[in-house]
């Protein structure tokens, strides 16, 4: 038996990196999954590695910052499986600069996706959660909520996700609804791959610069950020709520 079986979870940008990996690690724990992505082609080989392994998912196109595609997403999902048990609102993207460089689009562009996708998407479906007096949402934060030079828009909007969740914890909590984030720190993704391509470095080249100062001097994989989503959508973390946990390779303060 699975941490979650018989549960619905919804996961936002799981077609690739960490929320692939998030999907496919709660798949195996016995969820069924919705993976969410700008187009449903984006999620096909994350549906195609859980339905392999024997477990149930769908893929469905959503823009998390359309309200109206949030809505009919979120309606499609329950729908499908009759319930939707665990949201994990991970969609996003970077759109780095210094401040004076960075324009009005780009400080719009993340804030939608990260936060106001974040907003879109639990306000979606604690509706769900509400009548069934149950849920589970983890916000995706990171490291650069506590600051980093050229990411004022991304560390603002990872920063709100954490007070996103203690206010939501405190709301929700008397419907048997914990809210929490994750904060993750270094993580090899294809994301981060293009974020060092973009100021001219490598990989490893990134992975060189920053390691050394993580404690555990390595950078994390997207599963080790999924074997934690999965705990804090299990019942072993039933009285964890409005917390944030980094998941950095030791403080968080000391790997930026």
């Amino acid at each position: 038996m699975g941490r979650l079986d018989g549960r619905v979870a919804v996961v936002t940008g799981a077609g690739r990196g960490i929320g692939a990996a998030e999907a496919i690690k709660m798949a195996q724990e016995g969820a069924e999954i919705a993976v969410l992505d700008l187009s449903a082609e984006a999620g096909q080989d994350t549906v195609a590695t859980i339905k392999k392994a024997g477990g149930e998912a769908v893929a469905i196109a959503c823009d998390v910052s359309s309200a109206k595609q949030v809505g009919a997403a979120f309606e499609e999902v329950a729908n499908r499986f009759g319930r939707i048990d665990i949201l994990v609102n991970n969609a996003g993207l970077l759109r780095d600069n210094l401040l004076f460089k960075m324009s009005e689009d780009d400080w719009d562009k993340v804030l939608d996706v990260h936060l106001k996708g974040s907003f879109l998407c639990t306000q979606a479906v604690q509706q769900y959660m509400v009548e069934q007096q149950y849920g589970r949402v983890i916000m995706t934060s990171s490291i650069v909520a506590l600051g980093n030079k050229g990411q004022v828009n991304y560390s603002a909007a990872k920063a709100g996700l954490q007070a996103m969740a203690r206010t939501l914890a405190l709301e929700l909590g008397r419907f048997n609804i914990t809210v929490n984030a994750i904060a993750p720190g270094w993580i090899e993704t294809e994301m981060t791959k293009e974020a060092a391509e973009r100021v001219g470095l490598t990989m490893e080249d990134m992975k060189e610069r920053f390691a050394k100062n993580i404690p555990l001097k390595r950078f994390g994989k997207p599963e080790d950020i999924a074997n934690v989503v999965a705990f804090i959508a299990s019942e072993e973390a039933s009285y964890i709520s409005g917390e944030t946990i980094y998941v950095a390779g030791g403080p968080a303060s000391s790997v930026i």
